[in-house]
């Protein structure tokens, strides 16, 4: 990552209004001259107070949990606790991804991003429509951006989540019902964007890249000109991605935009919105078939779909923060975030191989969804001594209101060859109805949490939560019209932690956390599922070799019961199952190593298992999850001489063989890619970067989803990108 300019801390109102203006020149000149077509878009933030040690560049002391990291080694973290919290006294996993690696790697896709982060792999993207992963496990198809979940209402968030404003990622491992109520066991992902500065900065970056990948994005931010305390960031990105695949002519478009402002009218009080905007339309690609037990790869482009076969979706959310200190010691906080958006489908999509394993059997499937959703967080941080110890304790309430519908559509269409598959010769056939779901979600979540500092080096973390409310769901066939009822949801969720600081480098921690989740999918002929709840046993330790290098390393085990998984029998639809159970351990290391000399990434070990079923094996693994997986990537950049500014990355990211469904009916072999990456600071404004991925041009699957879905790896590919910065 470039270093900032330095600056004198002292600057007159005049000066950074000609340096905003300026800034806004400079990137509204990059998205014109490319054309750059702009859908209006929003993320969303956590603000923070603008510290003047920012104008200086930033140091260690200035790090927080919702700013940016130096290097690759973060500090602190609000993810495992809601408040700003150093990273060696939580007593669970947080695994960070500075925005550097980001920039160091030019990664465009989260997936990408998680790779440097143990015991995490894509789970699939749903046909290409969004992200999905698979943590200590346990597949988990949402996200939260600074600490909101996205579309908890359904399924699945409908489009890919894009990077051009993120300033860090952050994976809290195992069970968070505590703080994010409905969430998965395997862990939560949170992203953590870039706020607005009150000192004048900008970026722009344009990529290219191999099968017609073509990219800019850029970011600018600055005062706004006659408010004290106002300062405003507004992101952007425009991609356009032919891919290595054959998708008849397809191509994969995404475009967002992502509006932020920060105001502190008082020093005791702070305002921040972020808004995000995001429009894609891609190719509805399932990827390659499962045949006689394992996925073919003599063909990693083989397309089984037709010229129709379209994904359209937009998602658009805002948030609005508040902060305010009453004092010293306590701090009220209120967040509402509102967010809504749709997709379409009409696609082929495949149910089968014929009998004989030469023809792979289609159908013509449209889908038109909805969803719409609101989440308040009224929350209080208090500070205080009591009976000689000191606590930080958060008692909150939220609220969430979710919605969606999804009307559902299908018809015949010809098979097509599993070894030479022609897209274009069927025509799609009538579309009939199969299909209207309405689900509503209304829960209301009670939580106090009490961080204890016990002396000796002793902090003591209580929490519990109390998630009550309805939810209605409503399935309606051509044969079934009845509705349901609405269903009574109630659910408790309690953590402990338990923290020992052995010497000033060295942590050890143990933990119990819970997992409460109200059922999101279609599950055939079960009006109201029950609720899916999950906990984890961890024991762990964190230890700094240096200042500047942390190790964090963990023992876990969860169990996971009421799983909801895809129906082997009927397509389209999910069972409820009895019991999953994942035990493991891992090690992530982060940080420099020696001046110039940077690394990241992580060693897993997770045995993922059916525990207890009447419908699939006991013993079966689960999908997607390997044994054993690991990545590491490092960077060397010259800091001084006639080289100065010259680096050099490597990276190697190894996955172990995979079943792909939970019937473990076929399996994807293990992989090791190598990637590479030159690039060169021509200034502190100026950097040009080559990366070179998948060296060894290996063939593998990426991520199985089931045996009609497999997204095979990308081959060798190089990326270009140019990026100037204030």
């Amino acid at each position: 990552m470039l270093s900032p300019p330095s600056r004198s801390p002292v600057r007159s109102v005049s000066a950074n209004r000609h340096r905003s203006v300026l800034a806004l020149a400079l990137l509204g000149g990059v998205a014109a001259g490319l054309g750059c077509r702009q859908t209006h878009a929003q993320d969303a933030a956590d603000t923070i107070a603008l510290d003047t040690i920012s104008v200086a560049g930033l140091s260690r002391q200035a790090e927080t949990a919702y700013g940016p990291v130096v290097g690759y080694r973060a500090t602190r973290s609000a993810t495992g606790t809601k408040t700003d919290t150093a990273l060696r006294d939580l007593a669970q996993t947080v695994n960070v991804v500075p925005r550097e690696v980001l920039v160091d790697r030019q990664e465009t896709r989260l997936a990408d991003a998680l790779f440097n982060v143990s015991n995490v792999q894509p789970g699939g993207t749903l046909q290409g429509r969004s992200d999905t992963f698979i943590i200590r496990g346990f597949r988990t198809q949402t996200y939260a951006i600074d600490g909101v979940f996205m579309n908890q209402a359904s399924n699945f968030y409908p489009v890919q989540r894009d990077l051009a404003d993120v300033e860090r990622i952050e994976v809290l491992k195992g069970p968070a019902s505590v703080l994010y109520g409905r969430g998965d066991p395997g862990g939560v992902i949170n992203i953590v964007t870039r706020q607005p500065s009150l000192v004048p900065t900008a970026d722009a970056s344009i990529q290219g890249g191999s099968f017609g990948f073509r990219r800019v994005q850029g970011s600018v931010s600055g005062p706004v000109p006659g408010v004290d305390g106002l300062a405003a960031r507004l992101s952007f990105a425009s991609q356009g991605d032919s891919t290595f695949r054959d998708l008849a002519g397809r191509e994969n478009s995404r475009f967002f935009v992502a509006p932020a402002i920060t105001w502190n009218p008082s020093p005791d009080t702070r305002v921040s919105f972020i808004g995000e905007f995001t429009r894609q339309d891609t190719a509805y690609d399932e990827g390659l078939i499962a045949r006689n037990g394992r996925v073919p790869l003599d063909d990693i482009a083989r397309f089984y779909g037709t010229p129709f076969s379209n994904y359209n979706a937009n998602a658009n959310f805002g948030t609005l923060k508040i902060e305010h200190d009453v004092n010293e010691h306590l701090m009220l906080r209120q967040v509402l975030n509102a967010q809504g958006g749709s997709f379409d489908v009409f696609a082929a999509r495949a149910v089968g191989l014929s009998a004989n394993g030469l023809l792979v059997n289609r159908r013509t499937s449209g889908v038109n969804s909805t969803y719409a959703a609101v989440d308040s967080q009224t929350e209080l941080v208090a500070k205080f001594d009591w009976l000689g110890l000191r606590h930080t304790a958060l008692v909150g309430v939220e609220y969430f209101n979710g919605y969606r519908r999804a009307y559902t559509t299908q018809g015949p269409l010809a098979s097509v060859s599993f070894a030479n598959p022609v897209p274009g010769l069927a025509p799609p056939g009538t579309l009939a109805f199969l299909n209207d779901i309405k689900q509503k979600n209304e829960l209301t979540g009670l939580y106090a949490q009490d961080q204890i500092d016990l002396g000796y080096g002793l902090q003591l973390l209580l929490g519990i939560r109390y998630d009550t409310g309805t939810q209605f769901y409503f399935s309606r066939t051509a044969t079934s019209r009845t509705v349901p009822p609405d269903q009574e949801l109630s659910g408790l969720s309690p953590r402990v932690g338990l923290i020992y600081r052995v010497a000033d480098p060295l942590a050890l921690y143990a933990s119990y956390t819970t997992s409460f989740k109200p059922q999101t999918d279609n599950v055939l002929g079960v009006s109201n599922p029950p609720p899916e709840t999950g906990e984890q046993v961890e024991v762990g330790t964190r230890f700094d070799f240096s200042p500047d290098l942390s190790l964090t390393a963990s023992v876990f085990d969860i169990t996971r019961n009421n799983v909801s998984v895809t129906d082997p029998v009927n397509t389209g639809f999910s069972i409820i199952t009895g019991q999953q159970r994942s035990k493991g351990v891992e090690a992530d290391l982060a940080g420099t190593i020696l001046p110039g000399w940077k690394i990241i990434g992580g060693v897993g070990y997770t045995d993922a298992r059916v525990a207890r079923d009447t419908t699939f094996p006991v013993g079966n693994r689960l999908g997607g999850a390997p044994l054993f997986s690991g990545s590491v990537w490092t960077t060397y950049q010259v800091e001084d001489g006639f080289w100065r500014g010259l680096g050099l990355g490597v990276g190697v990211t190894y996955v172990g063989s995979r079943f792909g469904d939970i019937s473990n009916t076929y399996k994807v072999g293990a992989y090791t890619r190598v990637d590479a990456a030159v690039f060169y600071d021509l200034n502190e404004h100026a950097r040009f970067s080559l990366n070179l991925r998948n060296l060894t041009d290996a063939r593998y699957i990426e991520q199985p989803f089931n045996p009609v879905n497999n997204l095979p790896g990308a081959p060798f590919s190089v990326l270009a990108t140019i990026t100037a910065k204030l």
